[in-house]
């Protein structure tokens, strides 16, 4: 998975680790396409799977923070239920939708903002947001990011795809895609947001080494799980409630 947990918005970094960067990212992009598209156990054992190798990074970096026992349990369990919540949202979609309803409705807008903000934000620099936390991330990344997501949005609304797909387009259609671009972008770099903060308090520069030019997979999936959380919280959580 890709998104926005690069910090190479802007400055040299990412130039020359680009190609293993783009070798992994097309090995992952195999591997969930792959997953997605068996759907079923296959998709509920890769999407557990992922979960607990994330859990387990998440779990590394709170033990660098330094607090007491009572704070790192506290922060375990905030970890389990993030996590959880995020995994079981993956899941629900894919009971629910077809695997390219999924990729290009739910996923492609997440891995958009990361495109997006990595260009645009190499081209343009300028302000950086909080570089306090990500130095690299930039204003201009974000609304880059924000513009990808919303143009494949805008593309996935004109080309009539999805359950509430109708013949043409309406104008209404094309605000909200890009007001949802706008939105996943701003929860996906609240997401890569927190995990840099994480990393910083922790100490560390990546949450783990098993992705070649990557880092960990929850340097690639804190966008993911911020965008897949807020879904849980707002559709999943209610139809379990019954509301």
């Amino acid at each position: 998975m890709a998104d926005g947990s690069s910090e190479v918005d802007s400055g040299p970094k990412g130039v020359t680790d680009l190609p293993v960067r783009l070798a992994s990212a097309i090995i992952m992009v195999v591997v969930v396409s792959g997953a997605l598209w068996l759907g079923g156990w296959w998709w509920v054992g890769f999407v557990v799977l992922l979960a607990g190798v994330v859990l387990w990074e998440w779990n590394n970096l709170v033990r660098g923070f330094g607090v007491s026992a009572l704070s790192e349990v506290t922060w375990l369990f905030f970890g389990a239920a993030y996590i959880s919540a995020a995994a079981l949202a993956l899941m629900q979609v894919r009971m629910n939708y077809s695997p390219l309803e999924v990729l290009l409705i739910f996923m492609a807008p997440v891995v958009a903002v990361d495109v997006g903000a990595y260009f645009i934000g190499r081209a343009v620099g300028g302000p950086k947001i909080a570089p306090s936390i990500s130095p690299s991330k930039t204003w201009a990344g974000l609304i880059g990011g924000a513009f990808a997501a919303s143009l494949l949005a805008i593309g996935v609304e004109l080309a009539n795809f999805g359950p509430t797909a109708r013949d043409g387009f309406s104008w209404t259609g094309i605000l909200m895609a890009i007001v949802g671009g706008s939105l996943i972008a701003v929860l996906a770099q609240a997401g890569d947001f927190f995990e840099s903060w994480m990393k910083r308090r922790a100490g560390v520069k990546d949450s783990s080494n098993l992705i070649p030019g990557h880092g960990g997979f929850f340097d690639r999936a804190d966008g993911f799980l911020a965008v897949f959380f807020v879904l849980f919280m707002v559709a999943v959580v209610p139809g379990l409630l019954g509301l």
